[in-house]
């Protein structure tokens, strides 16, 4: 029983929000306070400086390009460019045999239907941005009804975003209320929390959100939605993938990690990377638990595959 449902004097929703506060803030102070920003500056740039280029590889580069979420969020999306742009990734197939494909294709929820029927190539996931994106500011009940609609018709992986302004006010509650009701309308769907780290801030923040979001339910936690600046950064990516280390040495539980918005260059992806493979090894070197949110990024990366410029999508 609840401290409000044995109390008659008054302020049982009082004790009720205290109780449920207590709840989040010992959740959170089980994984200890994050490094300051400046420790984790510091890391980033040791990191980047020592251990990227070593990762430099052709190998690393057809890796990464399996793990490209490769993205269309644009509000000129139709039902004819999002079929040619799943069509392209049809075609990557016959074109280039030899090399694996993209890990997903990342859509508005209405066009989850239009790639279901358009995609010919197995194991590519169909993932939608849901629950009110990018803003997450919308009804609850809205949230759900859009994650099951893109569900229904077809998307395999749903990507909201935290309630970053209740979060920020400290409704740790509301928050993740939220993402468990939608994880348990996932089901066994994979579901990508979006932490959009930008407006977040701090490194501490950072963490906070992270830890909240998996001890919810999220299977992935990915940076920003693109739409926000700044979106993913290296520093962000350090403090997220340093959270899953250690929820997953308390738990066994593996938690993915996704850096999306402003990966611009493929040097950009081999930090994210490079951060991976030292915090977390190569257990999370797999598209399993491993992807970036891009679509400038599969052009460039193939690129550098077969040795000269392609725009192929």
């Amino acid at each position: 029983m609840t401290m409000s449902e044995n109390c008659n004097c008054g302020h049982g929703e009082h004790h009720h929000n205290a109780d449920m506060e207590s709840k989040y803030d010992f959740v959170i102070a089980e994984y200890g306070n994050t490094m300051s920003d400046e420790e984790v500056a510091a890391n980033v740039k040791r990191l980047i400086e020592e251990k990227v280029e070593k990762n430099n590889t052709l190998e690393v580069k057809k890796f990464l390009f399996n793990c490209i979420d490769l993205t269309t969020l644009k509000c000129t999306d139709s039902e004819e460019s999002v079929m040619a742009f799943t069509e392209k990734v049809n075609e990557f197939d016959d074109t280039y045999p030899d090399l694996k494909n993209v890990a997903a294709i990342c859509v508005y929820p209405n066009f989850a239907k239009i790639v279901n029927e358009t995609l010919q190539v197995e194991n590519i996931g169909i993932a939608c941005v849901s629950g009110g994106f990018p803003s997450s500011q919308t009804f609850q009940e809205i949230k759900v009804a859009e994650t099951a609609m893109a569900i229904h018709d077809g998307a395999t992986e749903i990507d909201i975003v935290l309630s970053v302004g209740k979060f920020l006010s400290g409704d740790y509650e509301g928050v993740c209320d939220e993402i468990q009701e939608l994880k348990s309308v996932c089901g066994e769907k994979h579901l990508k929390v979006i932490l959009e780290t930008g407006a977040l801030k701090s490194a501490e923040n950072i963490r906070k959100a992270s830890i909240l979001s998996i001890y919810s339910g999220a299977d992935f936690i990915k940076t920003s939605t693109g739409k926000e600046s700044p979106a993913a950064t290296p520093e962000a990516a350090y403090v997220m993938c340093s959270t899953i280390k250690d929820y997953y040495q308390k738990t066994g539980r593996k938690i993915g990690f996704k850096p999306a918005g402003g990966i611009n260059t493929v040097h950009d992806a081999l930090v994210y990377y490079t951060i991976v493979k030292e915090l977390l090894g190569e257990e999370w070197l797999t598209n399993e638990l491993f992807r970036l949110g891009t679509s400038r990024l599969a052009n460039l990366c193939l690129s550098e595959i077969v040795g000269e410029e392609t725009k192929f999508f």
